[in-house]
């Protein structure tokens, strides 16, 4: 239980850590919402070391944390959509087995861009925000294929160092 318990909270300060370079560090290429998805490393990463559940309680703690602690409600809202639907695929397409984790990480973070995207269609009431979609496609793109190979590489190492089957999760 013990090493169960540090290596979640490692995670989860990680993550956190991650997303507050994020904020430190903006992207800005014209286009709202264009980010690394550093944090989005950590989260492929327990998707593969651990289990779905503790994914998605992870990424939901993660979003919460860094909303409460630098953000505002509704930056919490649209992480949320953002993260929750990226997370769902990146679910599905692992279990499907027909993505790498490249490929698994590509999908999230095209689909936290459509889900942001969404929720601000709702909000603002506009379907003219759809017009940033494909550079934020192609943003999601770029990002999923770099956290991508670093998770890879990671996942690979993590498994070898710390023997993750003895953790008991």
């Amino acid at each position: 239980m013990a090493k169960k318990t540090a290596y979640l909270g490692m995670l989860t300060a990680l993550a956190f850590v991650f997303s507050y370079i994020e904020y430190l560090l903006p992207i800005n290429l014209g286009v709202p919402g264009v980010k690394l998805g550093l944090a989005n490393l950590v989260i492929i990463v327990a998707l593969y070391t651990i289990n779905m559940r503790w994914a998605f309680t992870l990424s939901a703690v993660r979003i919460l944390l860094a909303g409460l602690t630098f953000g505002n409600p509704a930056s919490m809202i649209y992480s949320l959509a953002g993260g929750m639907l990226s997370l769902a695929i990146m679910i599905l397409a692992k279990k499907s087995k027909l993505f790498s984790v490249t490929g698994v990480s590509i999908l999230g973070g095209v689909f936290h861009n459509i889900g942001q995207i969404g929720v601000a269609v709702l909000v603002v009431e506009t379907a003219g925000l759809l017009y940033y979609l494909p550079v934020l496609i192609l943003s999601g793109t770029i990002a999923g294929v770099l956290i991508g190979i670093l998770s890879s590489i990671l996942i690979r190492n993590l498994i070898k160092a710390i023997k993750i089957e003895d953790i008991d999760l």
